[in-house]
């Protein structure tokens, strides 16, 4: 397997994901709780070519009818590699590309240059990611900015917004649309 830090043949647009080129990014979903949301976040991998890691254990089998549906028929293009632990993910992928998405990050992610072969990391819908992975001072903490009123945004959405902006300044920075 590529290592994520090696974009010299990395996918240059969206559309290239189904060469054989390394993804343009990684999500990660540490013990994934929902499988509505593990099922649209599939989808919008599948949508833009990045690969998507399951951190065992999720609280649901992956043949679950509600996995698919929400997956749709997209499921069976999705590249997934499902990892043991979290010891067995940081053997695969580079640490330092590492991205971990949290409420309680100081940075957000406008604030983040991206580059291609990243790795985002999502925790569990109802805790997140663990405090022995994640240092909300860490620069590579990021938050999306929110109303304070709002506890917290749904996975699936989080993942969209996170992916799509890593897309927008990866492909399309600079480039009228």
């Amino acid at each position: 397997m590529n290592s994520p830090a090696d974009t010299s043949t990395a996918a240059k647009s969206p559309s290239d994901a189904a060469s054989s080129a390394p993804p343009p990014a990684h999500v990660v979903l540490y013990q994934p709780e929902i499988p509505q949301n593990t099922g649209n976040i599939g989808r919008t991998c599948v949508a833009l070519g990045i690969k998507l890691w399951i951190v065992e254990p999720a609280s649901f089998s992956f043949d679950e009818k509600r996995l698919r549906r929400a997956g749709l028929d997209y499921w069976q293009h999705l590249d997934i590699e499902m990892v043991p632990d979290w010891t067995s993910l940081t053997e695969k992928l580079d640490p330092q590309r590492f991205y971990f998405l949290s409420k309680f990050a100081k940075r957000t992610l406008w604030d983040c240059p991206l580059k291609l072969g990243d790795v985002f990391v999502f925790g569990r819908e109802t805790s997140g990611l663990p405090r022995d992975i994640l240092d909300p001072d860490d620069p590579r903490s990021l938050r999306l900015p929110t109303d304070p009123r709002v506890r917290s945004l749904n996975l699936a959405t989080t993942t969209g917004i996170v992916v799509y902006e890593h897309q927008r300044q990866c492909f399309y920075a600079g480039k009228a649309t």
